[in-house]
C-alpha cells in the first residue's frame, strides 16, 4: 500500500500569525535600526508598513505581495526561487491574469468533478490531442490552485511515454508510478512538494518499455482508488492520445477528463475524435480548455 504521510508531522503545529511588517522584515533582514525607521515614516505618513518600506527602498512590491500571502497562508514563491519552476505561474505570480485563468478551472473542476461525495473515489485526468499541447504545463498548474484550496492534493504523472513533472517541480524521478505497477516500487514514491502545503506529486519513475499494458491491469485502478481515498484531490497528467490509447484508459480508471488543446494547433478532427472516444468510454467530460502560447 502507498504512504502518503509526508509532512504530516507539520500539521501539529500551531500556525502564528506575524503581521506584514515581521514578514518583511525578516525576509528582507532588516536591521532594527531600519525597522525603526520604517515605523517613524509610517507613522509620519500615515501609510502601511509596506508602503514605507518601499518608500524608504527597504522592499519591493513584490516583497509586500509575499508577505500578504504569507499572512494569510497562501503559498507563493519568493522571487529570488522562481528560477527553479518557471512553468509553475500559479506559485511564482499568483496574482497574475494567467494564474486568474488557472483559478477560473479549479473554480469549474471542483464544481464538476470533485464536488461529489468521497466514496466516489473520482480523480481527474488531463486529457489532450497531441505532443505539444501543454497538458504537462496546465496539470501541474491546476494541482497548484488546487492544493492553495487547503486540501491534500496529488499529481500523478501517468504520461509513461514523455514524463516531466518531476522536472516542473524538481523531484526525484528514481521511483514512481511504473515501479507500483510493476510490483517493484522502493522507497518513498510519492514526494511531498516543500513550497506548497498539501500538495504532492508521484512521478512516472523509470519510462518503462511497456506503458499501455501497465496501465490496463487491475493494479493500476485498485492504486487510484486508494490514493483518492487519501487526497481530496488527484490530478492525472497523460500521453498525448495521437501516442496510442494510454490517455483513454487512464481517464477511464479516474472517471473524468479535462482536455487540454493548444490554440490555432488543435485539430478539430482529433479534438472530435478525443472527445466522442470518452463518450463511448462514459468518461465525465469536464470541459475543454484551449491553451494559447
Amino acid at each position: 500500500m502507498i504512504e502518503a504521510n509526508a509532512g504530516q508531522s507539520m500539521a501539529g503545529k500551531e500556525v502564528r500569525d506575524r503581521s506584514i511588517g515581521a514578514i518583511i522584515a525578516e525576509a528582507r533582514d532588516l536591521s532594527v535600526d531600519q525597522v525603526t525607521r520604517v515605523l517613524n515614516y509610517q507613522r509620519e505618513n500615515n501609510v502601511r508598513f509596506g508602503e514605507a518600506a518601499i518608500a524608504l527602498g527597504f522592499a519591493n512590491a513584490d516583497d509586500v505581495l509575499f508577505a500578504l500571502a504569507q499572512q494569510f497562508h497562501y503559498p507563493y514563491a519568493p522571487e529570488d526561487s522562481r528560477h527553479q519552476n518557471p512553468e509553475l505561474v500559479a506559485l511564482n505570480q499568483p496574482f497574475s491574469p494567467q494564474a486568474e485563468v488557472f483559478r477560473a478551472v479549479r473554480s469549474q473542476v471542483t464544481m464538476r468533478v470533485f464536488n461529489e461525495p468521497k466514496a466516489s473515489g473520482q480523480a481527474l485526468a488531463v486529457v489532450g490531442p497531441s505532443r505539444g499541447d501543454g497538458k504537462t504545463f496546465f496539470a501541474a498548474n491546476l494541482a497548484v490552485t488546487l492544493a492553495q484550496l487547503g486540501g491534500r492534493t496529488l499529481l500523478v504523472d501517468a504520461d509513461m511515454r514523455a514524463p516531466r513533472q518531476h522536472e516542473v517541480f524538481g523531484v526525484p524521478n528514481a521511483s514512481g508510478l511504473s515501479g507500483i505497477l510493476a510490483g517493484r516500487a522502493e522507497g518513498q514514491p510519492i514526494q511531498q512538494i516543500r513550497a506548497i502545503p498539501g500538495l504532492f506529486v508521484l512521478p512516472v519513475g523509470i519510462t518503462p518499455p511497456n506503458p499501455l499494458e501497465l496501465i490496463e491491469r487491475p493494479a493500476f485502478g485498485l492504486l487510484l482508488a486508494e490514493l483518492t481515498s487519501k487526497f481530496d484531490y488527484v490530478v492525472v497528467d497523460t500521453p498525448a492520445a495521437e501516442l496510442g490509447a494510454d490517455s483513454l484508459v487512464i481517464a477511464a480508471r479516474c472517471g473524468a477528463a479535462l482536455c487540454v488543446a493548444r490554440k490555432n494547433e488543435a485539430k478539430l478532427d482529433t479534438m472530435r475524435a478525443l472527445v466522442e472516444g470518452m463518450a463511448q468510454a462514459s468518461i465525465k467530460n469536464a470541459g475543454v480548455v484551449l491553451n494559447e502560447y
